[in-house]
C-alpha cells in the first residue's frame, strides 16, 4: 500500500508556454508574482486546547486577513471574507465556532454550502481538529433517514445546503427547536455562488431562517466566505438582511502563476473559423499529463466534461489513460467521493470537470488549470484558475478561447480580463416572483407577525397585502396565515424543475417520485 500521493513532475510554466509559442500557438501570457507573507500570531486568549490542535495540523498563526476577520467575529460582528482561492477562509469560521464550543459545548452552528460534496469535504476538515466539544455531521439529501434523529439530537455543528434548509429544516423547525435556541454561528460558504435568481432565493431562505431562529430565542452571528467580488458587503447584507463588515485584503502566500490566454489556430482561412476550444484544451491537458504534470480542465457542461476527458485520453500513452477521468454532478454520491479521494491522493494525473470543482473542495496539489472558454464572470475565472497552484510552487492557468464573439474579443483585449475589477454579484430578493412564494412558505412554517415583515426584507409588507387581496393569506389574531391548500412550489435552483436536494428530500421523507412534479 502506498503511503502517500504519487510523485508527479515539476511544472515549468515558462518552458511549457515557450514551447507552445515556438510551435505556433497564439498565446498572450500574464505573470502574477509569488507572494510569501508569514503568518502572525494567534489571539493570546484563544483556548490552549485549540492552539494545541492547530499545532498538530501545522498551523502556527493567522495571516492578516484571517486575524482581522476572526477579531471581528469575536467582537460580535457579522463578517464576509472575500479573498482568493486557498486563502484560509475556512479556518476563520472553524476557529470562531471551535472557541465557542470549547467555552460552551451546548452552543450550535449551521454551515451552508452550495453543494453536498463541499459540505462533506469541510466535515473532514472540521474533524481534523479532533475536538470532542465539536460534534459535527452532514445533514442533506444523502443522509440516511435512520441517522437524522441522531444528528438532530447529538450534533452541535450541522453542515448542509440552502436546498435542505428550505425543504427540511424550516418546515420541520419544531424538531430543531433546541438547536436553533443555541445557535451561535451561521456560515454561508462560497457566497459568490448565491447570485441572480438562485441568490435571491437563498436570501429569502436565510431570512425565513432568521425569523424562525428568533422565535426560538437564538441570536447567531453570520460569517460569509466568498471569492473576490466587486461588492462583498452589499451582497452579504442583501443575502442576510443585516449590516456586514468586509475583509478583502488577501495576505495568504502563493506561488508564481502564469496565466495564458490561448486562441486556437485558424483552420479555415476563408471563414476565419478556428479549431474547437474543447479539442485544443484536450490537447493541452494531454500534453501536460504526458509530461507528468497534474491538471484540471473546466468545461461548461456535463457532456463537454466527459468529452474533454475522452479526448485528453487519446493524447496520452495507454498507461496514463486510466488516470484521466471526468467529474461532474449526476454521478452517484459514492462515485463522486471516490473521484475526490483519487484526486486528493494524487492517483489521477488529470480531471475534466464542470464548475462542480470550481468550489473549495480539497482536490490535492494540482499544477495547471485549463478553462474551455470564458466561464462568464471574472470571479469564476479566477476561482477555476486558482484550483491549481501550491505555496511556493509555480502554476499555470490557460483559458482557451472559444470561436464566439465574446471569447474572441477577450482574446484580442486581455486587459478586459486581467486589468478590470471583479464583477458585482447582484440579487433581488424583493422580486415578487421570489418574495411571494417564500412569504407563503414562511407563513406555513409559523404565522407571520407584522413586526416580522421587516426581517423578511424590503417589499414584504406590500407582498403580504397582495397575498391578502387574492385570498392566499388571512389574518388571525393579528397574524398572517397561509390558507392555500397546497404549499407553494419553490424551485431555488433552476426555472424548469425542482432542485436535486428538494427532490431527494421529498423522496426520502414522503416516498414521492420526481415524476409527480413533471
Amino acid at each position: 500500500m502506498r503511503s502517500g500521493p504519487r510523485r508527479t513532475a515539476d511544472l515549468d510554466p515558462r518552458a511549457f508556454l515557450e514551447r507552445a509559442i515556438e510551435e505556433g500557438a497564439d498565446v498572450h501570457v500574464r505573470e502574477f508574482p509569488a507572494r510569501d507573507e508569514p503568518p502572525g500570531p494567534f489571539p493570546e486568549d484563544l483556548p490552549p486546547l485549540l492552539l494545541e490542535r492547530l499545532a498538530l495540523r501545522g498551523i502556527t498563526g493567522l495571516h492578516a486577513h484571517q486575524r482581522a476577520a476572526l477579531d471581528l467575529v469575536r467582537a460580535g460582528r457579522d463578517v464576509i471574507v472575500a479573498t482568493g482561492t486557498a486563502s484560509g477562509k475556512t479556518l476563520v469560521y472553524n476557529l470562531a465556532f471551535a472557541e465557542r464550543a470549547i467555552a460552551d459545548p451546548r452552543s450550535t452552528a449551521l454551515y451552508l454550502f452550495p453543494t453536498k460534496a463541499l459540505a462533506r469535504d469541510q466535515l473532514r476538515q472540521v474533524r481534523e481538529l479532533k475536538l470532542a466539544q465539536v460534534r459535527a455531521a452532514v445533514y442533506d439529501g444523502d443522509t440516511p433517514r435512520a441517522e437524522r434523529p441522531l444528528i438532530r439530537k447529538n450534533a452541535n455543528l450541522v453542515l448542509t445546503n440552502p436546498d435542505m434548509l428550505h425543504a427540511s429544516f424550516l418546515p420541520d423547525h419544531a424538531r430543531w427547536a433546541d438547536f436553533f435556541l443555541r445557535l451561535s454561528l451561521v456560515v454561508i460558504d462560497e457566497a459568490h455562488v448565491a447570485r441572480g435568481v438562485f441568490g435571491s432565493h437563498v436570501a429569502m431562505i436565510v431570512r425565513r431562517m432568521r425569523r424562525v431562529v428568533a422565535r426560538y430565542g437564538g441570536d447567531p452571528r453570520f460569517v460569509l466566505a466568498s471569492a473576490t467580488i466587486g461588492n462583498p458587503a452589499e451582497l452579504a447584507e442583501r443575502l442576510v438582511g443585516v449590516p456586514f463588515d468586509a475583509v478583502t485584503e488577501d495576505a495568504s502566500p502563493r506561488g508564481e502563476k502564469l496565466f495564458a490566454l490561448w486562441n486556437p489556430p485558424v483552420i479555415d482561412d476563408d471563414t476565419g473559423a478556428r479549431r474547437g476550444a474543447l479539442t485544443e484544451a484536450a490537447t493541452i491537458v494531454g500534453r501536460l499529463a504526458s509530461d507528468g504534470v497534474r491538471s484540471i480542465g473546466f468545461a461548461r457542461s456535463r457532456r463537454a466534461a466527459e468529452l474533454l476527458a475522452d479526448l485528453a485520453r487519446r493524447e496520452v500513452p495507454a498507461s496514463l489513460r486510466p488516470r484521466i477521468k471526468a467529474y461532474r454532478a449526476g454521478y452517484l454520491a459514492e462515485d463522486r467521493r471516490e473521484l475526490e479521494r483519487q484526486l486528493a491522493a494524487g492517483d489521477l494525473v488529470a480531471v475534466a470537470s464542470t464548475n462542480a470543482l470550481e468550489l473549495g473542495i480539497d482536490i490535492g496539489s494540482l499544477d495547471a488549470a485549463v478553462l474551455v472558454g470564458y466561464p462568464g464572470t471574472r470571479a469564476s475565472m479566477w476561482q477555476q484558475a486558482g484550483r491549481a497552484g501550491r505555496r511556493g510552487s509555480s502554476s499555470l492557468a490557460v483559458l482557451v478561447a472559444q470561436d464566439d464573439p465574446l471569447d474572441q474579443y477577450l482574446a484580442g483585449h486581455p486587459g478586459a480580463l486581467f486589468d478590470q475589477p471583479p464583477e458585482a454579484a447582484v440579487i433581488d430578493p424583493s422580486n415578487p416572483h421570489v418574495l411571494e412564494p417564500h412569504l407563503r412558505a414562511a407563513a406555513r412554517e409559523m404565522p407571520i407577525e407584522d413586526a416580522e415583515l421587516a426581517i423578511l426584507g424590503p417589499g414584504a409588507a406590500d407582498a403580504a397585502d397582495r397575498l391578502l387581496a387574492v385570498g392566499a393569506f388571512t389574518r388571525r389574531r393579528d397574524r398572517l396565515v397561509d390558507v392555500g391548500r397546497e404549499p407553494p412550489v419553490i424551485d431555488i435552483r433552476t426555472a424548469g424543475g425542482r432542485s436535486e436536494e428538494h427532490t431527494s428530500e421529498l423522496q426520502s421523507r414522503f416516498g414521492i417520485s420526481y415524476a409527480v412534479f413533471c
